[in-house]
């Protein structure tokens, strides 16, 4: 073998070799950083699964309020299958004497859109007297709901109404805000798109592990709204 022909074989080992530490390391990087996601997952799951109770454990717990959680409502108002089946159980808790309060947290930020609203209309509908059903109006997210059941409505033992796969979070979150909070899951049917659901509530479990920590503030904040007081107070509407 010439010089020149030696000098091409070792140049080209060398690249060789250099590629194959980069993808080594690639490697290493997307696996620490998959065990890290499915890990934290785990462990919120793992940390606030035995806080889901029964109905019938609810109705003994004289909580603050019963926290639903808001979900999708259609253009005209309509509570979307998921949201329909939180307003229900929540309105069976109240009936069963699990508290005497619901906080109806959940997204009204524009005009056009408006969960709270519905929420209490379908409940009033239910039979609670609308004095006893508070309004969230800036219920944006799961984080926020909570923060603002605590720091709005001074809420301290609270029970959070919800799909199952949603309360783990809900459940964690509460928890780490200084909340004592047991969690009921609505799920009397099967709902379309859960598995896509399933899978981003592992993105969205990591990311407020991450907010539990550095706790910051939700969008809005404001005068608070004892829970204890008159649900009224929140009414935006004649």
């Amino acid at each position: 073998m010439t010089l020149q022909k030696k000098k091409r074989y070792h140049k080209k080992r060398k690249k060789r070799n250099r590629s194959g530490k980069l993808l080594i390391t690639v490697a290493i990087i997307i696996l620490a950083g998959l065990t890290t996601l499915f890990g934290i997952n785990y462990y919120v799951k793992t940390t606030a699964k035995d806080r889901i109770i029964t109905t019938e454990q609810a109705s003994k717990t004289d909580a603050d309020c019963i926290l639903v959680l808001g979900a999708g409502v259609g253009a005209n108002g309509t509570p979307s299958p998921m949201l329909e089946d939180r307003i229900l159980q929540g309105v069976d808790l109240y009936k069963l004497g699990a508290s005497g309060k619901i906080i109806m947290s959940g997204d009204h930020g524009r005009d056009d859109y408006d969960e709270v609203n519905a929420m209490k209309q379908a409940a009033i509908a239910k039979g609670v007297a609308s004095k006893n059903i508070f309004m969230d109006h800036a219920g944006f997210s799961t984080y926020e709901s909570l923060y603002r059941a605590r720091d709005i409505f001074e809420a301290k033992k609270i029970i959070i109404v919800t799909q199952k796969y949603h309360l783990y979070r809900a459940l964690y979150i509460a928890e780490k805000l200084g909340l004592k909070a047991y969690g009921v899951a609505s799920d009397p049917r099967a709902y379309g798109g859960q598995d896509y659901r399933d899978a981003r509530e592992i993105l969205a479990r990591d990311k407020d592990f991450i907010y539990c920590i550095i706790k910051p503030d939700p969008t809005y904040l404001g005068n608070k709204i004892p829970v204890s007081g008159d649900g009224d107070l929140t009414n935006d509407k004649s």
